[in-house]
């Protein structure tokens, strides 16, 4: 688990709440739920071609899976070596890269077969990964996100600010309408930046989307942010039982 400080995140949740106007905040509404591995330490999440993957981290137990939506069986899964810690995933083009958190390295997958296809050197700690298109966009748990080559060369980077103060923790991502999704680590928060200036324009508040009577004593936080052909939003957490479609609902100031 990344070591963080508890202080500076409920500096940001205190200024976010006493904070008058700004970005249009959302609550959300389950419409769908699914079951979950809850040996799925959720680091990426997302759709291609109608199939859902996901990556799984910790040491010694980090994947790359194939799973079925309306069951959540996994109907295929690659294994990392013990020393690696996979973190975000996605694909662009023909492939599926995958980041490690400390290892820096990210590896290349054919999106079709998932066979190996190359390992690339990766200069900063891998959190989330997702892509507009054109660029792997990544973040680093700054408030800072990376905007990538396919070949790993750096092409841009934006601070991430919200209220003019820069949010830091962006953990996992996702590209939905033109617009960057970004779990905020240890919070229900999710964020949704404007890729061009790095501004929160809304805020998704996730609290008590998993029940407390489905916690355990090894259930972690809200990670996973995913969105199907259909725009369909999909949201899950570390280890969680449940994995949930769900829509936007506007909060009243």
């Amino acid at each position: 688990m990344k070591n963080i400080k508890w202080i500076s995140v409920l500096f940001f949740l205190l200024a976010l709440s006493c904070k008058a106007g700004g970005p249009k905040r959302y609550g959300i509404e389950v419409v769908k739920e699914y079951a979950h591995d809850t040996g799925a330490y959720t680091q990426g999440l997302f759709f291609h071609d109608g199939q859902l993957y996901e990556t799984t981290g910790q040491y010694g137990e980090s994947t790359l899976r194939k799973v079925e939506l309306q069951t959540g069986h996994v109907t295929k899964k690659l294994s990392f070596g013990r020393k690696y810690f996979a973190e975000g995933s996605v694909v662009l083009g023909d492939n599926l890269y995958i980041l490690t958190w400390t290892n820096k390295v990210a590896f290349i997958y054919d999106a079709a077969t998932l066979e190996y296809k190359q390992t690339y050197s990766y200069p900063r700690e891998g959190w989330g990964l997702t892509t507009d298109g054109k660029h792997l966009i990544a973040s680093d748990g700054t408030s800072r996100l990376f905007f990538l080559s396919p070949d790993f060369k750096l092409q841009k980077s934006i601070t991430v600010k919200l209220n003019g103060r820069p949010v830091r923790y962006l953990n996992e991502l996702e590209w939905i309408d033109g617009r960057i999704w970004a779990n905020v680590y240890t919070t229900d928060l999710i964020v949704i930046i404007n890729p061009s200036s790095g501004e929160v324009e809304a805020t998704v508040d996730c609290g008590g989307l998993l029940p407390d009577k489905l916690r355990k004593p090894d259930t972690d936080v809200l990670n996973g942010i995913a969105v199907d052909d259909k725009s369909r939003i999909y949201l899950t957490g570390k280890n969680w039982p449940r994995l949930y479609e769900v829509r936007l609902v506007p909060v009243k100031k």
